[in-house]
């Protein structure tokens, strides 16, 4: 097997990790697939290769910076303090060991709203801001998603580019 080959195969190994990692965020996202574009671009060093390169990490690094100002902004305009933010991370890994799957966004949800619910003393009053920020952080990770899958589709254009021409 050549390095090309070998760099192809840890490649797409890396985006598929990274796809399912920002979907179920226990597995590295999008800096995997950013890790196998890169890697891959700047292996080959050929046309292809710098173009999977430069395309795909400035559409994944277009991906990571919208998904953190769109939760970020959420958050802001709704003065939800990091406190609270801490207290959904704990409660989503909290929720990752007690319930399989879902248990990490279950976990986060209750969290933050039992966070919000003592900050604001009132639990009706908590419903508001944590369904907004719960709405931002799905828009940014389908964003996130969208991109990598995006620089997915360009890493294959490339790949098929460099194996299939002379």
């Amino acid at each position: 097997m050549t390095l090309a080959v070998i760099m192809t195969i840890i490649a797409v190994l890396l985006i598929a990790v990274g796809i399912v990692g920002i979907v179920y965020p226990i597995l590295p996202g999008s800096l995997a697939v950013l890790t196998g574009i890169l890697a891959w671009g700047l292996t080959l060093r050929g046309p292809e290769g710098w173009a999977v390169a430069i395309i795909g990490g400035l559409i994944m690094f277009a991906g990571m910076t919208a998904q953190a100002v769109l939760t970020g902004r959420t958050m802001k305009r709704h003065q939800i303090p990091n406190r609270s933010i801490l207290f959904a991370i704990v409660g989503a890994v909290v929720g990752m060991f007690v319930i399989p799957i879902v248990g990490l966004f279950i976990g986060f949800a209750v969290g933050l709203y039992t966070s919000e619910s003592v900050r604001q003393g009132d639990m009706r009053r908590a419903i508001p801001d944590t369904v907004a920020a719960l709405k931002s952080m799905g828009l940014g990770i389908l964003v996130e998603l969208a991109c990598a899958l995006t620089a997915g589709s360009v890493f294959i254009l490339g790949a098929l580019t460099y194996f299939l021409t002379p």
